[in-house]
């Protein structure tokens, strides 16, 4: 007799889904899945089942999901409120065999369960990635935090562009311009500061991915007439991921600095930190200010 796992998957539900099969015939393991743009949980339980259904030939099968939804429609007459057409298509491919049906826990540690699931959410990831380029990469299907696999992307040029802008009293931008301050040259300082950080972005921030970063430069403009300093941190590199967090956390240090050696004489200092552009990758060049 043929052993089929079947399993569902949904981001969001509704949402991007996808549907698993593992079909056990003697010695030879069968694998399918696919998925669909928009749909429910339940919609590709009972697709992974369709999918199994027109796969195998045989009439004696025993089907193993860890779906009650589909489990109980069919062996407990639960009402099918929902999902008429994929019901309707399923018992015309029952017709006529013998069907076993038995319910699995999920995520117990059954080899095949658990290779219906991982065919299930991987199509469904696919179907995010597609549909959702804006969706948090950072979040895999459970809500975990992750570091995004850039294993397969291609190398491009990359260039990120983030702005800091420190507000300060008339009479300490002065102090600066004349470098009055007694801990020493401050933007100079904030420069060097800016630069080392940028380049330990990845020590700092925990999803970030260590790159090996070809240029990073931090440049001051000193606005007199509204009492500030715009601080433009550029970084550049060959890769398979971005520089903008490390344009960021350039910016955004290099801002810190000033405050702190400024914060002795002003106490009223107001940092603003934003990225300006970018460009490579996937998503192109993006002019943000």
């Amino acid at each position: 007799m043929i052993k089929i796992y079947t399993d569902g998957a949904c981001i969001g539900n509704p949402g991007p889904g996808g549907w698993g099969v593992v079909i056990l015939n003697g010695s030879q393991n069968v694998f399918l899945s696919g998925g669909e743009s928009s749909t429910t949980n339940n919609r590709m339980e009972i697709t992974a089942v369709i999918e199994a259904l027109k796969n195998v030939d045989d009439n004696d099968l025993t089907i193993y999901s860890d779906s009650t939804y589909v489990i109980n429609t069919i062996t407990k007459g639960w009402k099918k409120n929902k999902n008429q057409d994929l019901w309707e298509l399923l018992e015309k491919l029952l017709f006529k065999k013998n069907v076993t049906w038995k319910w699995v826990k999920g995520h117990s540690g059954n080899e095949f369960n658990e290779k219906a699931d991982q065919l299930a959410y991987g199509e469904a990831k696919k179907k995010m990635k597609i549909n959702e380029p804006d969706s948090l990469t950072h979040v895999d299907h459970e809500g975990t935090a992750n570091m995004v696999d850039v294993s397969q992307k291609p190398v491009t040029f990359r260039e990120a562009i983030a702005k800091s802008l420190v507000t300060m009293n008339p009479e300490t931008l002065q102090k600066i311009i004349k470098n009055e301050f007694e801990k020493g040259d401050v933007l100079s300082v904030a420069r060097v500061a800016g630069v080392m950080a940028g380049k330990q972005t990845s020590n700092l921030i925990p999803l970030c991915h260590p790159l090996q970063i070809s240029h990073l430069n931090i440049d001051f403009e000193l606005d007199n007439e509204n009492s500030r300093i715009l601080i433009i941190a550029t970084a550049k590199i060959n890769s398979q991921t971005g520089v903008e967090m490390e344009a960021l956390t350039a910016a955004s240090i290099s801002a810190l600095t000033i405050y702190d050696m400024c914060k002795a004489v002003d106490k009223t200092m107001k940092i603003q930190t934003w990225l300006s552009y970018k460009s490579g990758g996937k998503s192109g060049d993006h002019q943000l200010d």
